[in-house]
């Protein structure tokens, strides 16, 4: 047909004069060939192929041996662990006919039968995928009800494979429940998603769920290792490793880190540990170490070298206190399992250098530098300048490396004999040092409680407004003897009062005080002898010859107010103050005045 060939035939030489000139030789015809990556090239056809995913690929196998093969499949991990490639699979594995075409339903496809190959080009027409992150609707999953009423035109069974199945709207799950849930025996559903817990519970009830796990490290170094065989290609055991563990559990993403390595590297040159950690941003393990041997000893200004040297080299700050993070973790694994030195499940550093330097580190130490690093690392990742932001952590771990760990300041505390804090009265001057400003803290003094009125006081040094009011106006005191209060409240008083002055007094003296109530009439309140106090005073100022004076002349003229200038003390009561019987100062005729608010 006109237009087009296949790449072995070649389109007719256009007509007319050449451009280079009639003599000018014929240019060879290049034939352009896509490439296909790594990822795509070694997409597992079999169960066998399958890595790290052995409980998955057991069970399937004995649901197939024993005929119990589920009508719905939920397959949920991170990204690039296999989900639809188990798919596929299992789509092959039921409609395989064998090679000579009479084969049922297997394990073990054949991937040479009509069908096997068709699923494997994605070109069958009876397994159907749909990406749900663009056919999020509810028409999108009704033309897929449609198709199920149908049988399959060439396989055994029609297999619908739904990628991202998270993504389908409420209304779209909705209407695919019933038919998920009474299939069809010639349809089955394989569901693949990354956020399981956006799945609704009444589909995943529905399903035989199964969790893809992220491949070990181990595991994909040695797959990685036999695809750069595969290719031919040189690359160093480091190499192979460090893109095992940045690709994070994802077969994919390690596949297409090694395939830019090998773009990385020049024609015929091998694949090193320097060329990936250039390429990934990492630092180099060993800064990593001399990183941590120097805030382990609080030098800093080794400490800022080695972030010098590591940001000459192209490392990114906050990949390096993560790496120093992962450090810190695996230092601490070593110090509580010491046999993982001489295992292999640790790359060959850690196992050398990394238990040296974890038997001279405590588990404390490293819960605390954990803590300090996960919130810098923060704080690096927010910074507009992220290599002084590193720098500033570094620091900061280096100051309180020396500094003992809370358990040992506990201990020490606890271990010296508590020095009890006395009632000191009220004359005696404070000990210890006063707060200065911009000074030491100051230690705090025990509260001097010599009468009631410093409690009253001291709840309201403390900015305890409730109690203080409360105690003003609703406590008559009958006795005062630390640590014991009698106490006569007023019949509007919160009946929690004593046990709140009681905790606070404790909180405050470091001694149990017992708050006793007593029918006892006691002395007034501080607002009632307040009240008295003004009241007498008035009556005083009344009695003076001067003021009576002052009426006869001025018949409007009144007393504004009357304040004593010291309240009585509640020991004292009932009574008057003693500046205000008979043994007090005569008033002045200034005082009066005063008081009366008018020139003498």
């Amino acid at each position: 047909m006109a237009g087009l060939f296949d790449d072995d035939d070649q389109p007719p030489p256009p007509a007319g004069p050449s451009l280079f000139g009639d003599d000018a030789p014929a240019l060879p015809v290049v034939h352009a060939q896509a490439y296909r990556v790594l990822a795509r090239k070694y997409r597992p056809a079999t169960f066998d192929d399958l890595i790290g995913q052995d409980g998955l690929v057991r069970t399937l196998r004995n649901a197939f041996a024993m005929g119990r093969i589920a009508h719905a499949f939920m397959l949920t991990g991170v990204r690039g662990v296999g989900k639809t490639t188990t798919a596929r699979i299992l789509a092959r594995a039921l409609n395989c006919t064998g090679a000579d075409g009479a084969g049922g339903p297997t394990p073990d496809p054949c991937g040479v039968c009509d069908n096997c190959v068709a699923i494997l080009a994605d070109r069958h027409p009876d397994v159907v995928e749909m990406d749900a992150a663009s056919n999020t609707g509810v028409d999108d999953v009704r033309e897929i009800i449609e198709a199920t009423r149908f049988r399959p035109m060439i396989a055994r069974t029609k297999v619908f494979i739904i990628d991202e199945v998270h993504m389908l709207s409420r209304n779209a799950f909705n209407a695919l429940l019933k038919t998920l849930e009474e299939p069809p025996p010639h349809v089955k559903f394989v569901f693949a998603t990354t956020e399981i817990r956006k799945v609704p519970v009444t589909v995943l009830s529905r399903c035989q769920r199964f969790d893809l796990k992220r491949v070990p490290v181990d595991v994909l170094a040695a797959h990685f290792g036999k695809v750069a065989a595969a290719e031919a290609i040189t690359i160093e055991a480091a190499a192979v490793e460090a893109i095992a563990r940045a690709a994070d559990g994802s077969v994919r993403d390690g596949l297409s880190l090694l395939d830019q390595a090998i773009a990385r590297a020049d024609d015929g040159s091998a694949v090193t540990a320097t060329l990936v950690g250039d390429m990934l941003g990492l630092a180099d393990r060993s800064f990593v170490f001399d990183l941590m041997e120097a805030v382990a000893g609080g030098r800093i200004a080794e400490a800022l070298g080695v972030m010098d040297r590591a940001h000459a080299q192209g490392a990114d700050a906050v990949v390096l206190m993560q790496d120093l993070l992962g450090l810190a973790h695996t230092l601490s694994r070593l110090k509580t399992i010491p046999d993982l030195a001489t295992g292999n499940t640790l790359p060959e550093l850690e196992r050398t250098r990394g238990a040296a330097l974890a038997a001279s580190l405590s588990v404390p130490w490293l819960g605390r530098l954990w803590q300090m690093l996960l919130k810098g690392i923060g704080e690096v990742e927010q910074a507009s300048d992220r290599r002084a932001a590193a720098e500033m952590i570094l620091i900061r771990l280096c100051f309180v490396a020396d500094l003992p760990p809370p358990g040992d300041l506990v201990r020490r505390l606890a271990s010296e004999p508590a020095a009890p804090r006395a009632i000191l009265p009220r004359d005696t001057p404070e000990p210890g040092p006063r707060a200065v400003v911009n000074g030491p803290p100051a230690v705090s003094a025990a509260p001097r409680l010599a009468r009631f009125e410093d409690v009253i006081a001291l709840a309201e040094e403390r900015r305890d407004a409730l109690l203080t009011s409360q105690l003003k106006h609703d406590a008559r005191i009958v006795k005062f003897a630390p640590p014991v209060i009698e106490l006569n409240l007023s019949p509007g008083a919160p009946r929690d009062l004593s046990a709140r002055l009681a905790r606070f007094l404790e909180a405050e003296t470091g001694h149990r005080w017992t708050i006793a109530l007593s029918r006892e009439a006691g002395a007034p309140s501080m607002v009632e002898a307040r009240e008295t106090a003004r009241d007498a005073a008035r009556e005083d100022a009344l009695a003076h010859p001067l003021v009576q004076a002052i009426f006869a002349t001025f018949p409007g003229a009144k007393i504004a107010s009357v304040e004593p200038e010291d309240p009585a003390p509640l020991a004292d009561a009932p009574g008057m103050p003693p500046y205000i019987g008979d043994d007090a100062p005569p008033m002045s005729d200034q005082d009066i005045a005063d008081a009366m608010e008018i020139d003498p």
